[in-house]
């Protein structure tokens, strides 16, 4: 990809800009981000989170659908994000080729770029309307909770206790270490 230092995009011209591919690129307000790319711990937690989100969701009937990176969400005309598990509830915010608008629910797994997690994206969600955002921490092993539609305080979960899912008013809990194997 072209460099892009100094360079502020849209969204459209993000699209134009970045093929249809995996690569893990992101922008935010304005401003084209290269992703890491995940350890093996990381996918495996993003893989069993979905499955546990998906089982749950169809177990109850419901219309929400969980999704996990790469996919595009284009939060506004200025960010675009690839969270790395999410949910959304609302059918007409899914495309055929991104989400469009806010996820109800945002999972991160934070890597190496802490900051990225905690205060770029957190800033990003919480202005743009996601409902809950966790951050996983797997240096510290713990999880950082927001319910954003109450508070912009975090609560904060070792791996093995277990973590109601504040959208789905904590009729599933998960608990991290079971995702981890330890």
């Amino acid at each position: 990809m072209e460099n892009t230092a100094g360079r502020l995009y849209t969204a459209a011209e993000f699209f134009e800009m970045i093929p249809e591919t995996n690569e893990p690129y992101e922008l935010h307000s304005g401003e084209v981000i290269a992703l890491a790319t995940p350890s093996v711990e990381h996918q495996r937690i993003s893989r069993e989170l979905v499955f546990r989100l998906g089982a749950f969701i169809k177990s109850r009937g419901g219309s929400c659908e969980p999704f996990n990176a790469p996919l595009d969400v284009m939060l506004d005309d200025l960010n675009v994000v690839q969270p790395d598990v999410f949910v959304v509830c609302d059918p007409d915010k899914i495309g055929k080729k991104r989400i469009t608008g806010a996820p109800d629910f945002v999972i991160e797994i934070m890597s190496s770029n802490r900051y990225h997690d905690l205060v770029r994206k957190f800033g990003l969600y919480m202005q743009s309307g996601v409902r809950e955002y966790w951050i996983i921490d797997l240096q510290n092993r713990k999880t950082l909770v927001y319910r954003l539609e109450k508070t912009d305080l975090p609560e904060l979960y070792p791996f093995d206790e277990p973590i109601p899912v504040g959208i789905f008013g904590g009729e599933l809990s998960i608990e991290v270490s079971e995702l981890t194997g330890g």
